[in-house]
């Protein structure tokens, strides 16, 4: 059976072979692929559902707040606020150059420590990966070595207690709480056991890690607020609060409600038995992020999507880089699989559309 395809040819990956797996409450039935033939072009395939994990019976272990992380939260989501009371009194050029730190800074997750790092649906050059290290670090969600063993580890273990921000724990615990509290100890203990060579022998996303701190002071915050204040003398106060503080608020909670939101509400057209969810509003805040049945249930395909360019600006991007030659070898999921596999343990929601 085909199953995924790059630029220029479909590759055969092997055989689909049904096998019952469990997935936060459900016990499922699921198509699984040739997990050694998709590993040899990808290099990893930690990103696949473990069906073998099982959680540790007895209580659960007591929350431990993280206070310091709690008041910076606090303090920077009151310091969005405030900002929001500010536009009115912006110039256009802060509010368009506010709007490009957003659509770079979101690019370094979505096409960067998301698609390219963590799944490796498509292939970089040294260029591109420069450039979207450096949009990672505008986006401050941790480096990209840490982001990417986390989202691993998070599809690897979908919603059980292995998972970060495992939405069986409620909207606010997968959408911001899981920052606020120590992780669970499978979290950590599965963390540390994934195979993150391919990572590791990356030099910019270890130099990235290796002085992580000085760029996100400089990229995040010293860089949008300087260039409005020097280049068309806008205030200080709201250069600092609308392009450094309110873009960075909503950026997070744009990438956040990709864990909540798009594992609650939504329809399931490619899998009903898994929680996450096909949601096109936080596609479109996300980039082309929400459409989560589908990601979840291939996660090697580079357009997170079966749509193309449909509420992805992402997935414009990913092409248009091919198209100027500075990436390569982009996954996707054939057809036939993918009607195949709605037929299959879909939730009949694609016949309607």
């Amino acid at each position: 059976s085909k199953e995924f395809s790059s630029t220029s040819s479909t590759t055969a990956v092997g055989t689909l072979t049904s096998r019952v797996t469990r997935n936060g409450n459900a016990i499922v039935e699921k198509d699984l692929l040739n997990h050694e033939d998709l590993a040899g072009d990808r290099g990893m395939i930690d990103d696949i559902f473990d069906e073998t994990y099982r959680e540790k019976e007895g209580p659960k272990p007591p929350l431990r707040y993280v206070w310091r992380n709690i008041i910076l939260m606090s303090l920077l989501h009151l310091g969005a606020i405030f900002a929001l009371v500010l536009i009115p009194s912006a110039k256009i050029q802060t509010l368009a150059w506010a709007a490009l730190c957003f659509l770079v800074s979101a690019l370094g997750i979505t096409a960067g420590s998301h698609r390219l790092w963590s799944h490796r649906s498509y292939k970089a050059t040294l260029p591109l990966r420069i450039f979207l290290t450096i949009a990672n670090s505008i986006a401050f969600q941790n480096d990209i070595y840490e982001w990417v063993r986390d989202h691993r580890v998070h599809h690897k273990f979908s919603e059980t207690d292995a998972d970060p921000h495992n939405a069986m724990r409620g909207f606010f615990f997968s959408h911001i709480g899981w920052l606020l509290v120590r992780k669970h100890p499978d979290v950590i203990e599965k963390g540390q056991k994934l195979d993150l060579s391919d990572i590791k022998a990356d030099k910019v996303v270890m130099f990235q890690r290796r002085y992580y701190k000085p760029s996100v002071v400089l990229l995040c915050f010293t860089l949008p607020t300087v260039v409005p204040w020097y280049f068309w003398d806008e205030s200080i106060i709201i250069s600092f609060f609308i392009p450094a503080i309110l873009r960075y608020t909503i950026g997070l909670n744009a990438t956040w409600l990709v864990n909540s939101a798009a594992h609650m509400f939504g329809n399931r057209p490619y899998d009903q038995n898994i929680n996450p969810r096909e949601n096109p509003l936080v596609s479109l805040g996300a980039l082309g992020e929400g459409f989560h049945n589908y990601h979840h249930t291939f996660p090697y395909d580079y357009s997170t999507s079966e749509f193309g360019w449909r509420f992805n600006l992402t997935t414009a991007f990913i092409d248009l880089m091919c198209l100027l030659g500075l990436a390569s070898d982009r996954k996707k999921v054939s057809k036939e699989v993918i009607l195949a596999r709605k037929m299959r343990t879909g939730d009949g929601s694609h016949k309607t559309g």
